[in-house]
């Protein structure tokens, strides 16, 4: 049972950490909202790293950002922490690679794998964390902005790619969680550790009646007593 729950909390890191790289990449982190505006000629959608807009026509243009030091305190703050999730993720689906049971990668064995398995585990916590930070700061900002009434610049609204992250997150804590967990299991299992404890036979004697013995009964009585 244990080997299962190592495997799927495994393939779910894995998902995890796919989703996170598609949410990195993916433009819509931020959508320009329509609400109070009688007429809207062009969409504005942006995410970390760069800003698009898109006309009437359908037409998209878009420009990265011209300086870091200029950007707010908040984009690069989750920048930083969207690129130390992947950074964790992969380390910690190297180590889980290596740490699973079902696999053989240089002749490990069970102890050594579930702690290999409890640092992955571990290592992919902190991941989700870092994404679900990251992601939930962002998405912070836009709503600040959105029910600020003193606000005048553009007003935003939760993209789609911040759903994503929060699933992406929530894939790799969980998958973290189930790898964690299994590493008590597998110590127990370990038949090296059963192998290793000492054989102590029984020291039970049992005592037997000597010749001499039956012959001294035999002498004290004489045969006739036994007739």
């Amino acid at each position: 049972m244990s080997i299962a729950v190592e495997t799927f909390g495994f393939f779910m890191s894995a998902l995890g950490l796919l989703m996170l790289g598609i949410t990195l990449s993916n433009s819509y982190w931020r959508v320009s909202t329509v609400h109070g505006n009688v007429i809207t000629t062009n969409t504005i959608f942006e995410n970390l790293w760069y800003s698009c807009a898109t006309d009437s026509l359908g037409v998209s243009n878009c420009w990265e950002f011209p300086s870091m030091l200029a950007l707010s305190g908040y984009v690069q703050g989750c920048r930083a922490l969207m690129i130390t999730a992947i950074l964790l993720g992969f380390l910690g689906l190297f180590l889980g690679m290596v740490g699973l049971r079902c696999t053989n990668v240089g002749n490990i064995d069970l102890s050594r794998k579930a702690k290999m398995l409890a640092i992955a585990g571990a290592l992919h916590i902190l991941a989700g964390a870092c994404g679900m930070v990251a992601i939930s700061w962002y998405a912070i900002n836009i709503t600040t902005d959105f029910f600020n009434p003193l606000y005048v610049g553009t007003k935003y609204e939760l993209g789609p790619a911040l759903y994503l992250g929060w699933s992406a997150s929530l894939l790799s804590i969980l998958g973290g969680i189930c790898l964690f967990s299994t590493c008590c299991c597998a110590s127990k299992e370990d038949p090296a550790t059963r192998a290793a404890l000492p054989y102590k036979p029984s020291t039970v004697v049992i005592p037997r009646a000597t010749s001499d013995e039956s012959n001294i009964s035999f002498g004290k009585y004489g045969k006739n007593a036994y007739v």
